[in-house]
């Protein structure tokens, strides 16, 4: 059987497909990450499951276990995904939800991508409603439906530059906002639909940092309870300046997501919800075997990690854990200073709140003996770990980022990332201060100490709070482990990591922030370049000044001398003085000459 046999038998065409379009081509699929987790956690063995709207290859290896259905709009997509199934028995439809056949039903339904993607334009439209009622008709009972639904007001559309209403592209030819009553606008008008439609909602996640690209979901109960919950802070923020760092915003998404954390507002500003539903008769009991949290943390390929609530805490539960990253070996210019463990990953998660958030909090309100307690305190933890001046493992990557206040101590958050080689406790401090310096000033927070400093100088006075004597060269050293830490995380080469160093090292409290190119941010780093220059020209003027008045000065003491100088009384002295200057000057040739006299009287005599 050849390749296009085989690709063949395996999609079918019962009309309707688009044959020009893609949506793998125009939008980014459903994440791969988390989302492909919780579909592979709800799909028992063997299970019958249908994929409907576009999703990436991740799912089908993520449901392996099962048998698998995926129903395309897109002619060319589905020609894509036979091709990248290979040898797996998947079934590819193509043509909407006209397609599906009749009296066929599944155990799984999971629409990742949302319902817009599954209704093709050249069959009878359906509607939001009419497209879930379709894809309940061919669930079965008992059966699971994995829905996801894009918050009209979510954070992605407040921080983005394009308002979502002036959208133009091929793909906007439904453009959807809380006008559009044909689609839930949130999570109670979801939940209320989903029970119209026959369904029990299960459980609910918030999806962040962008519908099209989830990398964290988070459970919306647990969002709206544990407001201050530092790793829901760790997660939220380091998602947010992931999956917005290649575009513009009009704010910082990251303190935005942290921020609505606080204030409990986290799951109803989520970029997208993430819906599990069962087609039951009798509402089932709660499930209970879901995690808490599911998240993807560095590079695409650190895998999908899990928090569940235990019944006495958070644990950790990392799922299919990917190969400890082992450093590289060769020459120390391209050697890996850190690398990854999954492994490390296990037992208990510490609660307590984030560093980085009470140290803000801290500035903020200009409170330095809450700044000095929480500095020392942190030192001091940093000594406790160290052997012989150095540490080792994850507290020498441990961040005010990546450390939790646990009731009067201090614990890692995430231990996964430790480094291949110890490091200096004065160059790990220096570089954790150096870190939260930077966000103090380039973020343009309001702190207690002189806008004159650069970020070397409030590092060091950071030190000095932490009761630890730094200077200028540990710090210069903990920006180059810096720079190698961050090059490791992102998975950069020689070249990436000698661009990276020279980016770090160029920053100033009046550049803009690291990270995604916020209009806000940058309107305040321009207020800071202002203010300085305004400063630098009242030097500027005051040194002019200055060397007018000097100048003023020395015009009236040369129009002093040349008065003097004119002077019958400077004439005579003239006169006078210079004989005396002539007879001095011949004195002390006379005396040159008795003593040369004399030295070679002395050497004769000694000779004879």
């Amino acid at each position: 059987m050849t390749t296009d046999t085989a690709r063949a038998h395996r999609i079918t065409l019962p009309g309707g497909e688009m044959l020009a379009w893609s949506d793998l081509r125009t939008d980014a699929p459903a994440g791969g990450g988390p989302l492909a987790a919780l579909a592979a956690r709800v799909v028992p063995a063997g299970a019958r499951v249908l994929l409907a709207g576009p999703h990436e290859p991740a799912f089908l290896d993520r449901l392996a276990h099962a048998e698998v259905t995926c129903l395309l709009r897109s002619h060319l997509d589905g020609v894509a995904l036979a091709d990248l199934a290979g040898t797996r028995a998947v079934r590819v439809i193509v043509g909407g939800p006209a397609g599906l056949p009749a009296g066929e039903t599944y155990d799984v339904v999971v629409a990742a991508a949302g319902l817009d993607r599954v209704e093709s334009v050249e069959g009878t439209p359906l509607g939001w409603d009419g497209m879930l009622a379709r894809l309940v008709g061919v669930l079965r009972p008992g059966g699971t439906l994995l829905l996801r639904l894009d918050n009209p007001v979510g954070l992605h559309r407040i921080v983005d530059v394009p308002p979502w209403y002036a959208d133009r592209a091929d793909a906007a030819w439904t453009i959807g906002g809380v006008l559009d009553a044909g689609h839930p606008a949130n999570l109670a008008q979801l939940r209320a639909r989903l029970r119209a439609a026959g369904l029990t909602p299960d459980a609910d996640f918030a999806g962040y940092p962008y519908p099209d690209a989830v990398s964290a979901l988070v459970a919306t109960d647990t969002l709206d309870r544990e407001t201050s919950a530092g790793l829901l802070d760790a997660v939220l923020h380091g998602a947010c300046a992931g999956g917005f760092a290649d575009r513009p915003v009009l704010q910082d998404p990251s303190r935005l997501a942290v921020d609505a954390l606080h204030a409990g507002l986290a799951g109803s500003l989520a970029p997208a919800w993430v819906v599990l539903a069962r087609r039951d008769a009798v509402a089932g009991p709660e499930r209970r075997d879901l995690p808490v949290l599911l998240a993807r943390t560095g590079p695409p390929d650190a895998g999908v990690v899990e928090v569940v609530d235990a019944g006495r805490g958070w644990h950790w539960r990392v799922t299919d854990p990917p190969a400890r990253a082992e450093p590289a070996p060769g020459p120390y210019a391209s050697r890996t200073v850190a690398h990854r463990d999954p492994a490390a990953l296990t037992g208990p998660v510490p609660r307590g709140r984030l560093l980085r958030s009470l140290l803000l909090d801290a500035c903020l309100r200009r409170d330095l003996a809450t700044l000095r307690g929480l500095l020392t305190g942190y030192a001091d933890w940093l000594d406790g770990h160290a052997v012989d001046g150095r540490l080792a493992g994850a507290p020498a990557l441990a961040g005010v980022d990546n450390v939790v206040r646990a009731g009067d101590g201090f614990a890692v958050l995430d231990p996964s990332w430790q480094v291949t080689e110890a490091l200096g406790v004065d160059v790990a401090l220096a570089r954790a201060l150096w870190r939260f310096a930077t966000v103090l000033l380039t973020g343009g927070y309001a702190h207690p100490w002189p806008s004159t400093l650069d970020l070397a100088g409030l590092t060091v006075v950071l030190g000095g709070l932490a009761g630890r004597e730094l200077d200028r060269a540990t710090v210069a050293a903990a920006v180059e482990t810096e720079a190698a830490v961050v090059a490791a995380l992102r998975g950069l080469d020689a070249k990436g990591r000698l661009k990276l160093a020279g980016e770090l090292g160029a920053l100033e409290p009046t550049s803009p922030p690291p990270g995604p190119q916020s209009w806000q941010q940058l309107h305040e780093a321009w207020l800071r370049q202002r203010e300085e220059l305004g400063r630098l020209r009242a030097v500027l003027g005051w040194t002019e000044d200055l060397l007018t008045s000097r100048e003023r000065a020395l015009r009236r003491a040369d129009a002093m001398i040349n008065l003097l100088s004119g002077s019958v009384s400077y004439r005579v002295g003239r006169l006078v003085i210079t004989p005396a200057r002539w007879a001095k000057r011949a004195a002390r040739g006379v005396t040159r000459r008795l003593r040369a006299a004399l030295r070679r009287r002395v050497v004769r005599e000694e000779q004879q």
